[in-house]
């Protein structure tokens, strides 16, 4: 979605509203696709003294498998879109500057990049999930499966002989 905001920066108006959803069902993310349902973004584009600013929220559920079970999670979120516009910039002008060229602002190529920056890194159906079983591969939270949890990783076979050593 390409926003006109030439009315802002030549002083014809001092804000424009948005209110709007956007699709984002194709991107792929950590081999998932978060973005089932539009984006909705609402909030404003205002300028005051010769600056023009973005400020928005960005809305949706996000879709994605816990890391330790892989369970399906949907979890509502709300992320923040704050950006500095400018037409003009230098080398030495901070990231946080967004350059608009020919007055028309990208907003989904920019609201999208400001999702993925807040996407969480790891993902759980809750903070105390036990995972799976790594020998048989049942769900724990519905209780333990009854495998031998005594047997070592192969990798630190070395260790327990150590530690048997020293008694």
């Amino acid at each position: 979605m390409i926003i006109n905001i030439k009315q802002l920066f030549t002083g014809k108006a001092d804000v424009l509203d948005i209110d709007c959803t956007l699709d984002f069902s194709g991107f792929e993310y950590q081999n998932n696709r978060p973005f089932k349902e539009p984006v909705r973004v609402s909030g404003k584009i205002s300028a005051s003294a010769g600056i023009v600013v973005l400020n928005a929220v960005a809305e949706f559920v996000f879709h994605c498998a816990c890391d330790r079970c892989l369970a399906e999670i949907d979890k509502p979120m709300q992320v923040p879109i704050s950006h500095d516009l400018v037409t003009s910039s230098t080398e030495d002008d901070n990231d946080k500057l967004v350059l608009v060229e020919n007055y028309e602002l990208p907003l989904d190529d920019l609201v999208l990049e400001d999702l993925i920056l807040n996407l969480p890194s790891k993902n759980l159906c809750r903070e105390d999930c036990p995972g799976i079983c790594p020998i048989c591969g049942k769900d724990l939270k519905s209780g333990y499966c009854g495998c031998r949890s005594d047997k070592i990783d192969p990798r630190f076979a070395i260790l327990k002989q150590l530690t048997e050593q020293t008694d």
